[in-house]
């Protein structure tokens, strides 16, 4: 792990060598956003950037594990967006690679969905950034030579405070 900017970081940065790596560090987000969806009027907005093979949905199925779904997270590049209902909230997978327009947005109903308890997990959301709301917290996911490298940015009080418990992690990369 690593941090950047002056005094606490804003921002951390993980290594991932492995999907293990990959899927634990998105189960360690669900632990730390978890407790902030109750306080909410408004869905807890997580945007995954980065290219193609990065670990996008890899990362969404631990946090998605760590929610207590069950069922095969399949990435929804074709059907643009898949729903899991969770003991403890109702979290929005939404693969925006396919979308022809940034207008399309509008027609996946996300705004039904904008609510108490939700948690939207965007994959490629600047192909409709105009049409989403600000994220709580962006990640980069860019691919080096030996590991996946996940950049986490709060866009938000919220996704300030879910970064500083995220900084309490007991992080233990693949050897």
């Amino acid at each position: 792990m690593t941090e950047s900017g002056p005094g606490r970081a804003a921002r951390l940065s993980f290594g991932c060598r492995t999907e293990a790596d990959t899927r634990a560090l998105g189960a360690a987000l669900a632990q730390k956003i978890l407790p902030l969806l109750a306080a909410r009027r408004s869905a807890f907005v997580v945007a995954l950037s980065g290219p193609l093979g990065a670990g996008k949905t890899t990362l969404v199925r631990g946090l998605l594990a760590q929610l207590g779904v069950v069922a095969a997270v399949r990435s929804p590049t074709y059907a643009l967006m898949e729903c899991y209902d969770t003991p403890r909230c109702r979290a929005v997978h939404v693969d925006l690679y396919r979308l022809g327009a940034a207008e399309e947005v509008d027609s996946l109903g996300l705004r039904d969905l904008d609510q108490a308890g939700a948690l939207w997990l965007i994959e490629w959301p600047e192909r409709a950034a105009r049409g989403l709301p600000s994220a709580d917290l962006g990640l980069q996911l860019t691919i080096d030579a030996d590991q996946h490298k996940i950049d986490l940015v709060p866009g938000s009080s919220d996704g300030r405070r879910a970064l500083e418990d995220l900084r309490t992690w007991s992080w233990r990369p693949a050897p």
